[in-house]
């Protein structure tokens, strides 16, 4: 059987003044050309958002005549969203791969079906109605390659093409997965792919800073366009024929390559339209418009090159010739520039040629002239802007300065810092702020400014080991912590240290669960849903039982048959089937109580008699004393019988007698049992030891007239074990409502009449204290996935939206949230502790160790030094019976040392070791008197001894 996949549960925490839009770079555009998702009129305004992933999302897609938006992520997952719906929906995963998600391709807006390319090396065809998985290829070679990454994908009716690190792209059939061919030729990763509206045509850009076209038919390259200087990264054209393709690099230009009046591709002029300041992850074009997306949170938009442009030559020409862009006669150009309706056309800098073809008759007209003048001659034109360089015409500049428009994006996080306490968080954004966060009241409490991350954690920080209840990520530019039923209850922390309102409340040494503490009040809204639901099904469950009839009640005695009985066969009765047989021994007797004869005339071996118990000599501690003694190089081994026990342990002294009536309520069988059991031998139990007696076998024959009742208790048990059979509880949160529910029909079965008092009860005010998290404090319920090497979210929702929620949270909680929430029960767990030996400095004062020498000590991990205080005052000076509340208490008049160091009172022997001891094996501590109470140090010998001097320092 399968192990059920675990689930955890994260919560975000939100930005400060944050307004929406994006918080970290952008991987992926598309536009809707249709509804003007991105444009209208002039402005921009957000029409929608949603935090659909919990990785990067690397890649997005419209779909189904762009109702429906794909997205691709780094959490492994593809999801559907259609943000145009009347009625809010959730992004809903349509597959997921096993590493990585990079690219998505679809044959049309209308397609039925979507492709996927990770760096699990598959491709990956889902189906958009739900019907799951069509098609899985392998996106390399048949033998295994670590390079077979699918980076990019595309795809145009019935061909696919892929590419990845492997440098090559190939070319398969959607439909049947088969690989049509493969086209080599670029020596570098290939980053974006196009294919034409025919299919006869692949163009490709890789990180070898080239941009190759393919002939499908002839399965090579035909045309190598080298108008980038560095590595391109994408490509983009809604031309059918790629007549003008747009693409990008990441030193951030942006070209536009136009071939509409061109027979060949390499005689296109390309152009730089615009410049970023930093690599261009996606470029799209819209109208008169071109849009870019960078490791910025902002969206650039820029103008574009109009077609009908002019190219404007330099002075230096004799002639200085104008040619228009869209104009690739054989035809000598005019002299003069043109107009349209007495209207100039734009002029186009040559700095913004990149790209001239030879057989250009730009390039013809323009070399012929030059040519005539020494500065320009034996220029190659293979490469404009090199030549423009060379001669010094000035360095490449775009079209456009600057943006047209910008649509602003947020200040997201990109490094964090888990400060040693476990609850705050120093954090980094993008503007280079650092912020302080709380983890339990999810706000940030403090900012530095902008400064160095690394300069401000040593003066927050704090010498303390907390234990690690939580993990921290930034991916999604918020701040993420993730809970998981293995440790998020691991944490815990002291009262008085978390600076709380009514600290007088609380005990002196009362601790907080962290994780406890946090999920209490992240789902405050469900506990008081949960409760009215309760209170509502109570009052039906009691409503319904009292309308039912009821049986009449059990007779309070039972008249027995009088013994003295004739044969069967003597008895005269017309129906046999009435008739019970009875032994034809002739004195028929009636049939014994089940269990009555054998418990009175057989003892159970196990039971215990009056004055003849014994018990065994168990390992005992002093009053007042949970502290564990075990043994150590310092001290002698402990007894077999020694148990160890927690400090913190309240578990009362169970007396002898208490223990022979557990141990005979346990022993307690039916005769059919004590049967079954295998016969001990003699004089090895503890009445045959006692008494040494057999009993004769004739005692036999009771067992024989119980086997009928025997027989209908079995009955009575499966019929019992059948009805539990049928409470069919599930792995989830609901699971426990159901058992609760169970037990209040249990409950009205035994006593009707009395109320169905709730059974639900979250933790007191006293155990968790009141925090409010922001109410749009983001909540994800997440499902592990071994099989695809990722999670899934499950749910997602707000700590305002969680009571409205509770029918899906009980669905796909886990149940241990439920137990949590509903029974304050948290997952058992064994208690971390820490060994430790505590001694005397120079037999100053009494040892505490046993009389075998024993001082070696354990207790739970965030023991207090002023309680090991408190244990070595029990054992080394008489308690009084009556404590003086203005007494010093223990701490004030003792001192703990380790390692020549001074331990504070407040100090945990975690952070004890983790800081002070800073080695393995077991901590040493000596403890000696500070002078406040001198007559400690005469209990030795009961001779005055010098004192030392408050302030003599360290005794080392």
């Amino acid at each position: 059987m399968a192990k059920k996949a675990s689930r955890r549960i994260s919560y975000v925490l939100p930005l400060a003044k944050s307004s929406g839009g994006h918080r970290l770079g952008v991987n992926g555009l598309a536009y809707d050309a249709e509804n003007s998702i991105l444009q209208e009129a002039t402005s921009y305004t957000l029409r929608n958002q949603i935090q659909a992933h919990t990785h990067w999302v690397n890649d997005i897609l419209l779909i189904q005549n762009n109702s429906a938006l794909v997205s691709a992520s780094s959490d492994v997952s593809v999801k559907v969203w259609r943000p145009l719906a009347q009625e809010r929906q959730i992004p809903t995963t349509i597959g997921l791969h096993n590493d990585y998600v990079k690219s998505l391709a679809s044959p049309g807006s209308h397609s039925d079906w979507v492709a996927s390319g990770g760096l699990d090396h598959k491709i990956r065809i889902w189906d958009l109605y739900g019907a799951g998985e069509r098609l899985c290829i392998d996106g390399g070679d048949d033998e295994s390659n670590a390079k077979g990454s699918v980076y990019t994908l595309s795809a145009c009716g019935s061909m696919m093409a892929s590419g990845g690190p492997e440098s090559i792209v190939r070319l398969w059939d959607p439909r049947t997965g088969k690989r049509i061919t493969k086209l080599v030729g670029h020596t570098d990763n290939i980053r974006d792919i196009l294919i034409n509206h025919d299919g006869d045509t692949v163009v490709s850009a890789s990180s070898d800073q080239t941009v190759k076209v393919w002939s499908v038919t002839a399965g090579r390259c035909m045309y190598t366009l080298n108008m980038h200087n560095d590595s391109v990264w994408s490509l983009y054209s809604d031309h059918p024929k790629l007549a003008i393709l747009y693409s990008s690099d990441r030193s951030g230009l942006v070209v536009k390559t136009d071939l509409r009046a061109s027979a060949e591709w390499d005689e296109g002029l390309s152009l730089s339209v615009a410049q970023e300041q930093g690599g261009v992850n996606k470029v799209i074009a819209t109208g008169s418009d071109i849009w870019t997306a960078t490791s910025s949170s902002s969206i650039n938009r820029w103008q574009d090159i109009p077609p009908d442009g002019e190219l404007q030559l330099p002075e230096h020409s004799p002639q200085h010739h104008r040619w228009s862009t869209s104009s690739r006669s054989r035809v000598p150009p005019p002299t003069s520039p043109t107009a349209v309706n007495g209207i100039m056309k734009p002029r186009i800098p040559l700095n913004c040629v990149l790209r001239i073809p030879n057989a250009s008759p730009i390039l013809g007209q323009w070399q012929r002239d030059l040519e005539t003048a020494p500065t320009f001659s034996g220029v190659n034109w293979r490469r404009m802007s090199e030549a423009v360089a060379e001669q010094e015409f000035g360095p490449v500049l775009p079209f456009q300065d600057l943006p047209t428009e910008t649509i602003e994006g947020q200040q997201g996080l990109i490094k964090h810092v888990m400060l040693n306490d476990k609850r705050r968080v120093l954090t980094l954004d993008t503007a280079g702020e650092v912020l302080l966060w709380d983890l339990l009241q999810c706000v940030p409490i403090k900012s530095f400014g902008k400064r160095h991350l690394d300069e401000v954690v040593p003066e927050v920080n704090t010498n303390e080991s907390v234990g690690n209840w939580c993990s921290v990520d930034t991916r999604t530019g918020r701040l993420a912590c993730i809970l998981d039923e293995n440790y998020c209850f691991d944490a815990e922390m002291y009262a008085d240290e978390l600076y709380l309102e009514n600290a007088s409340d609380f005990r002196d040494d009362q601790r907080i669960n962290l994780g406890k503490w946090i999920l209490r009040y992240l789902f405050a809204h469900l506990i008081e849903e949960e409760i009215a639901r309760d209170e509502v099904y109570r009052r039906q469950l009691q409503s319904k039982h009292t309308r039912k009839p009821q049986r009449a009640p059990a007779p309070g005695s039972i008249q027995l048959p009088n013994a003295q009985l004739a044969p069967w066969h003597a008895l005269q009765v017309d129906d046999d089937s009435l008739i019970t047989p009875r032994p034809t021994n002739g004195n028929a007797a009636p049939a014994a109580t089940p269990g009555l004869a054998i418990a009175i005339a057989t003892p159970h071996p196990g039971s215990a008699v009056n004055g003849g118990s014994t018990s065994s000599n168990a390992h005992s501690t002093e009053q007042g004393s949970n502290l564990e003694k075990t043994s150590s190089n310092h001290s002698q081994s402990r007894t077999p019988s020694d148990k160890p026990k927690d400090y913190f342990s309240a578990n009362p002294n169970v007396s002898t007698d208490q223990r022979e009536e557990d141990s005979a309520e346990s022993n307690a069988q039916s005769p059919v049992d004590g049967d079954k059991e295998e016969k001990p031998k003699e004089g090895t139990t503890l009445f045959g030891k006692r008494f040494r007696m057999n009993f004769p076998k004739k005692l036999g024959r009771t067992s024989v007239e119980v086997k009928p009742a025997a027989v209908d208790e079995k009955a009575e048990e499966s019929d019992k074990s059948e009805e539990k059979e049928e409470q069919i509880i599930e792995d989830n949160f609901y699971g426990i409502i159901q058992k609760m529910r169970y037990e209040y029909e249990e409950q009205l079965q035994d006593a009707s009449s009395r109320a169905l008092p709730s059974r639900i009860y979250p933790s007191s005010r006293n155990e968790t204290p009141l925090i409010e998290p922001p109410p749009h404090t983001t909540i994800i319920i997440q499902e592990d996935r071994p099989d695809s090497g990722g999670v899934t979210d499950i749910y997602r929702g707000t700590v305002s939206s969680v009571g409205e929620d509770a029918d899906h949270i009980e669905r796909s909680g886990p149940m241990w949230l439920g137990d949590l929430l509903l029974r304050n029960h948290t997952p058992l767990k064994e208690i971390s502790k820490v060994s430790f030996v505590l001694m005397p400095y120079q037999d100053l004062l009494p040892s505490i160790a046993s009389a075998d020498g024993n001082s070696r000590l354990n207790a739970n991990r965030m023991l207090r030094a002023k309680k090991i205080c408190a244990y070595v005052t029990e054992r080394i000076e008489p308690q009084p019976e009556r404590p003086d509340p203005h007494a010093l208490k223990p701490e004030d008049y003792l001192e703990l040392y380790c390692q020549d160091k001074l331990v504070p009172p407040n100090t945990t022997l975690a952070t004890l070791r983790a800081y002070i001891w800073k080695t393995g094996g077991d901590v040493l501590l000596y403890y000696r008197s500070n002078g406040r109470k001198p007559e400690l140090e005469r209990r030795m010998t009961g001779l005055t001894l010098q004192e030392p001097a408050i302030n003599e320092g360290v005794p080392f």
